[in-house]
């Protein structure tokens, strides 16, 4: 329960965020503070056995028939990856409370970052893949919100977009790849899929699976050709910087190709494909860094630069360079993310991040200059700092590496890189630190309070201490990961400031020299660079989402061009061709199923039905006799689900029928009284032809399934475990809430977004041309001289609390015997549409005590609350329990906790309905005050209309 707990707080820690989020900022510092500090101490906790090969693990049952379980596992590299998530989070959070201003919604933005951070740990922490997809999608969703932040700014929002594009699209490419690479291994349990590696490597979807993996792990970590999306996401504010695009988010992809290193190394599809997009990677994004002038757009490429190095070691394909991009991984989060908030510090007093109009800080700000030398002296890798001691392992490795039978490529492009990094390192340090002063500043630059430079002050000590005291500090941490990230047990760690005279050594000193002269001599480099007419990242994907944008508005219009009777259309076609095509290259053969003879009355029945529907199409002019030939055939599919024993269906449909009949009246008050001929002759005939087909296609079809006996029928297990496992005698009624309480919740999810669908279609109705359309067709509406009948009114009134009564009998009867939650709401919301049917909606409306959104929001949140309640009995999603109980007077009953879950639909089937009526109820009597006809009493006699009556 302990990485139940752990991966819960920071969405916890959200949830409570969110709802104090108008409390004082220390207030809200410290609630958000709290989840980071009790997984810190959770994962100290965990420490001893899981640094020493031993793996944490939590399982429960969540939707088994998907091979989808909360399964949890903590490693040595999870538990790595988990404490610098949490760690600097923590940090992130003090440093944003003396960042951001005061005029800031610090609750929301704090919320918004516990929400990341659960996402982000629930990466580090998934045993199952599919619930790491979820995860996965959620960091896109959640670093959305946060990079849009400040959603007054287009750059803000341009960089939401451009993040969750690639990201988002990679993801789905990510999806694919985890689902093959789930099917080779015959499971979807990470730990599972990592014993497999060797009959993943020889499976036939290999290739697929690894590029589809690659393009979700390049996209999220911004390599090449996806590079260019993570500094327009620098338009976030720099906390969120400093946390999703150093030691984060866009660590997620490397991590996870650390994670899955075990099964898809060792190739030479591997090798090519991820060493060189991060080599690649590793070049360019120096090369760009080094010629940006704003202090964030620097350290965006250097992260590009830094993320390709990592990518780089770890497609390399051995132990010893997977060991080293563990170690680099860990030390780029120190300096990185202190780098980041030092940036921000410098722009927060200094009034510019650009580096052009800075320069000579160290005298004015001492404390922030001191750590943003030695944090940026670490991303150079110079020594004695951690970054030195990576960067010189890592070029240990490359020396050794073999490119396309070179020796030499390599060695060559990374020592390149290098330069590159030492470059724009040293540039940060000269040209804002060091040098003359500038006459005037934006501000007056000067050293922020205490809590503004203490958080990236801890990480500046540690990157100091891990370059002094590797062994110390670094070796329990670093190799258990290294082993965990193998699969085995790795190479010996041996991390020091001296080697000896090594090629490494030789490699490191040319880059530190190169850089040097980059730096001596960047004022003439920046004027050739500015010559290049490099294609421009953020312009080519702009032009491409364009052209897509273009091409799918043709396609959309050609299909979904207004015409119903187009897309119905279409859709059939499309349909009965699919049908065809199975049935031509399947073939066909009839079931052997025997046959019952039809009554006479199921003949009539069957008649009447044909009858009424081709009076429906006949008399489709005439809207109002439609609907009753409509109710009609709603009538008769009741009365055959009474004849086939079936009494919760056709409680159902009579209900549904009378809510949908009554919602359509009110509807057809919004149209126009006398339709125009809706097709001609000819298209009548081709709608007619292919609705004839359809209907043909689904009654072979039904013929087809129901002549055909299934061997093992799903409802002898629902027959035989109803009462058994849910507790009622109502078969239907078990299945619903229980058996396939999943589907039910869904279906209200639906329910509820199709209610708020028609809100917002039918908010803006009376306005402009639909409202002036709107306020012609009922003016031509004739009234009644008696707009609500007393008879009514009164009758409807009474009616009220006995239909109440019905429907909770309904619904506490509903487990064992015919009804539950969704007949029950129907039949209340009759009642309640009847009110508003005789009194008038202004009536009724006066009297509502609860939102429809409201209700809506309640049930939906009770049903999923219902449903998730029994992960933590150890119970698969949503299954029920129940009991009995005594009590004086009443006697022996039973309680199951299903009868929550049919709380939620019944609420939420009442709240769609009601906002369903409420909509177009008041969008005629928006219509009719605007015309000058409305009358709001509950039994209002217009006296004149009256009159003209009599005459």
């Amino acid at each position: 329960m302990y990485l139940a707990l752990l991966m819960l707080l920071p969405f916890i820690g959200a949830l409570v965020t969110s709802i104090a989020g108008r409390a004082h900022r220390n207030i809200l510092t410290g609630i958000a503070s709290t989840p980071a500090v009790a997984g810190l101490v959770l994962l100290a906790m965990l420490a001893p056995a899981v640094l020493a090969g031993e793996v944490a693990q939590f399982r429960a049952a969540w939707v088994p028939a998907l091979g989808l379980d909360l399964s949890l596992r903590v490693d040595a590299l999870a538990w790595l990856f988990a404490a610098l998530i949490l760690g600097i989070g923590l940090l992130i959070v003090i440093y944003s409370r003396f960042y951001l201003p005061a005029e800031e919604a610090i609750g929301r933005f704090l919320a918004l970052l516990l929400l990341f951070q659960g996402a982000m740990l629930g990466i580090a922490l998934s045993g199952n893949v599919l619930l790491l997809l979820i995860f996965w999608e959620l960091t896109s969703l959640s670093s959305f919100l946060l990079i849009g932040f400040r959603n007054d700014k287009p750059e803000g929002r341009q960089g939401a977009r451009m993040a969750l594009a690639v990201t988002g699209g990679g993801g789905l490419a990510l999806i694919a790849g985890l689902l093959l690479l789930g099917r080779i291994a015959g499971s979807f349990e990470l730990a599972d899929i990592l014993a497999s590696g060797d009959t993943i490597r020889a499976s036939a979807l290999y290739p697929a699976a690894l590029v589809l993996i690659l393009i979700g792990c390049f996209t999220k970590s911004a390599q090449f050709p996806f590079h260019f999306w993570l500094p327009h996401a620098m338009a976030a504010p720099t906390p969120v910087s400093a946390y999703l695009h150093s030691a984060t988010m866009v660590k997620a992809g490397v991590f996870l190709l650390a994670r899955f290193w075990p099964v898809l190394a060792g190739t030479e599809l591997w090798f090519y494909l991820v060493s060189t997009t991060g080599l690649v990677t590793m070049v360019l994004g120096a090369a760009i860094a080094l010629f940006r002038h704003d202090l964030k757009a620097i350290l965006a490429y250097s992260t590009v630069s830094h993320l390709g190095l990592l990518t780089m070691l770890f497609g390399f394909g051995t132990p010893a360079a997977a060991m080293v991009g563990v170690f680099h991984l860990l030390n780029h989060a120190l300096f990185k993310a202190a780098l980041f908030m030092n940036a921000g510090i410098v722009d927060h007093e200094a009034g510019t991040r650009d580096i052009r109009l800075l320069g000579g800080l160290a005298g004015l700000m001492p404390v922030t200059a001191t750590l943003g030398i030695v944090a940026a002296a670490s991303m150079a890798g110079l020594p004695p700092l951690g970054g030195f001691l990576s960067k010189e392992m890592m070029l240990e490795e490359t020396a050794h590496v073999v490119w396309a039978g070179q020796h030499w490529l390599v060695p060559l492009l990374v020592v390149i890189g290098a330069a590159l990094s030492v470059a724009y390192s040293l540039r940060y340090i000269f040209h804002l630190y060091l040098g003359q002063r500038r006459p005037s500043y934006p501000a007056s630059p000067h050293d922020p309070s205490f809590g503004l430079w203490a958080p990236s002050a801890l990480l500046v000590v540690l990157t100091v201490l891990v370059g002094l005291f590797p062994q110390a500090l670094t070796t329990d941490l670093v190799a258990p990961a290294a082993a965990a990230a193998t699969g085995g047990t790795a190479p010996v760690f041996k991390p020091a400031l001296w080697h000896g005279p090594t090629p490494a050594l030789g490699m490191s000193i040319v880059a530190v020299a190169i850089g040097t002269v980059m730096l001596w001599r960047h004022g003439l480099l920046q004027r050739g660079w500015d010559t290049i007419r490099l294609p421009d990242a953020k312009r080519l994907f702009e032009a491409g989402v364009a052209w897509l944008v273009g091409l799918a508005h043709m396609v959309t219009t050609t299909i979904h061009n207004g015409s119903l009777q187009r897309q119905l259309g279409l859709l059939f076609i499309v349909a009965i061709g699919l049908g065809a095509a199975g049935v031509w290259t399947g073939g066909y053969a009839p079931g052997t199923r025997a046959t019952i003879p039809a009554p006479p009355v199921a003949i009539i029945a069957w008649l009447l039905l044909l009858a009424a529907a081709g009076a429906v199409v006949k008399g489709q002019r005439q809207r109002f006799l439609t609907l009753i030939y409509i109710s009609v055939i709603g009538l008769i599919v009741s009365l055959a689900f009474i004849y086939l024993s079936a009494p919760d269906l056709a409680l159902t449909q009579i209900s549904v029928e009378i809510v949908t009949i009554l919602l359509l009246l009110l509807a057809l008050n919004l149209l126009p009284k006398k339709p125009e001929r809706v097709s001609s002759d000819g298209r009548r005939l081709r709608d007619g032809l292919i609705g004839l087909a359809g209907g043909t296609a689904t009654g072979l079809a039904a013929w087809a399934v129901m002549t055909r006996a299934p061997n093992n029928p799903i409802s002898a297990y629902h027959w035989a475990n109803s009462y058994a496992h849910g507790g009622g005698t109502n078969v239907v009624n078990v299945t619903l809430v229980d058996f396939r309480a999943f589907d039910t919740f869904g279906e209200i999810t639906v329910l509820g977004i199709a209610a708020l669908t028609i809100f917002a279609l039918l908010q803006p109705a009376t306005r402009g041309v639909s409202g002036q359309r709107l306020r012609e067709w009922i003016a031509d509406l004739p009234r009644s001289p008696e707009r609500h009948p007393m008879m009514f009114a009164v009758a409807a009134r009474l009616l009220l609390p006995l239909a109440t009564m019905i429907g909770l009998y309904i619904f506490l009867r509903g487990h064992n015997m015919p009804g539950g939650g969704f007949i029950a709401g129907l039949v209340v919301s009759i009642a309640m549409l009847m009110q508003y049917m005789a009194s008038g909606f202004e009536w009724a409306d006066q009297r509502r005590r609860i939102d429809e959104h409201l209700l809506i929001g309640l049930g939906v949140i009770i049903a999923a609350l219902t449903g998730l309640g029994s992960l933590f009995f150890g119970a698969p999603l949503f299954t029920s329990s129940f009991g009995y109980f005594s009590l004086p007077l009443i006697g022996s009953f039973e309680l199951a906790t299903a009868m929550m879950f049919d709380v939620g639909v019944a609420m939420t089937v009442i709240g769609a309905v009601m906002l369903a009526l409420a909509e177009l109820s008041n969008v005629a009597l928006r219509a009719e005050k605007d015309d000058g006809g409305a009358d709001e009493g509950p039994m209002d006699i217009d006296p004149a209309k009256l009159r003209q009556a009599q005459a």
